[in-house]
């Protein structure tokens, strides 16, 4: 692992034109992508002494590049023993069931009892991924939707991780009962996701060019009378990105008090969405490996009594 609160020089001589972010992280492969990103917007790249802010920055000609790292940042946060079911683990990754009402990060009303502590707790080493003191936690579940998490163990897991996902690597399948049946029994859903503007703590279909783009794909595993349980799988990781499409195409997730109906059509404290499996390389790998998280009891007792 790089050396925290150190400055590190490089004579950078012919190259082809390459991104400063992309360049930093081949000879400083121990940072993340996005600790490198967030070291450049913070001021602590400079190129010929002068500081550069950008990431994209082009790199096209030869210049004396240096970088400062700064010490970890201390942490308030206190370890946690919040049980977790951990599905696989090995000294680089860690493969979980998030259980549905746990918070992956404190927030506001949140300042304990999250996925953060109980890492923490389970392994104290996790502290400093990323340049803070908090697990490696490499993509995030909504509270209240269970199923499969990837947290890496160390910096290069943690970048290897990120750039699967970046370059969409990952196969993420969720199980999601819908109110309704949607138009077709599988489809494909192409359309951009915004911050809601009438509603900041919620988000919407973007027409055109605003948003950002969103994919998500499913596939009816059975249609019942009132309800339709979907496979869906998500090429981008929009936040509610599935509750989203689902509710944009007028099948709204079971019991989604946010983008769904106000009154649940069945008896079930949180919404039906379930991270069922995900496949990717694990690092140091080149054939993907996939973990299956099974459907969780309150979700399976609303299945079995569904006609």
């Amino acid at each position: 692992m790089v050396d925290t609160g150190k400055t590190y020089r490089f004579e950078v001589g012919d190259v082809e034109s390459m991104r400063l972010d992309k360049y930093l992280a081949t000879v400083l492969p121990s940072l993340s992508r996005s600790r490198i990103q967030s070291l450049i917007k913070s001021g602590q790249v400079q190129i010929n002494e002068e500081v550069i802010l950008k990431a994209s920055y082009d790199l096209d000609s030869p210049c004396v590049l240096t970088i400062y790292v700064p010490p970890v940042e201390p942490t308030t946060l206190i370890a946690e023993d919040v049980p977790l079911d951990i599905i696989y683990e090995d000294r680089n990754v860690i493969v979980l069931n998030k259980r549905a009402g746990m918070v992956v990060h404190p927030a506001h009303g949140h300042a304990s009892g999250t996925l953060v502590h109980a890492l923490l707790a389970h392994d104290p080493f996790l502290a400093g991924i990323g340049g803070v003191q908090r697990p490696g936690i490499v993509h995030r579940l909504d509270r209240d939707t269970s199923g499969v998490m990837l947290i890496a163990k160390n910096e290069r897991s943690h970048r290897w991780l990120q750039e699967q996902f970046q370059s969409r690597n990952v196969v993420k399948n969720y199980l999601a009962l819908v109110d309704g049946h949607p138009p077709t029994p599988s489809g494909r859903i192409e359309i951009g996701i915004q911050r809601d503007p009438n509603n900041r703590k919620k988000m919407a279909v973007a027409y055109g060019s605003s948003g950002r783009a969103a994919i998500s794909e499913y596939t009816t595993i059975k249609q019942y009378k009132e309800h339709t349980l979907l496979e869906v799988r998500i090429f981008t990781g929009r936040t509610h990105q599935i509750r989203v499409h689902l509710a944009y195409l007028h099948c709204p997730v079971v019991a989604d008090s946010v983008y769904g109906y106000k009154h649940a059509s069945l008896p079930l404290k949180r919404q039906f969405l379930h991270a069922r499996s995900i496949l990717i390389a694990l690092p140091g790998s080149k054939e993907p490996r996939e973990f299956v998280a099974e459907l969780p009891v309150d979700l399976q007792d609303i299945l079995d009594n569904l006609t």
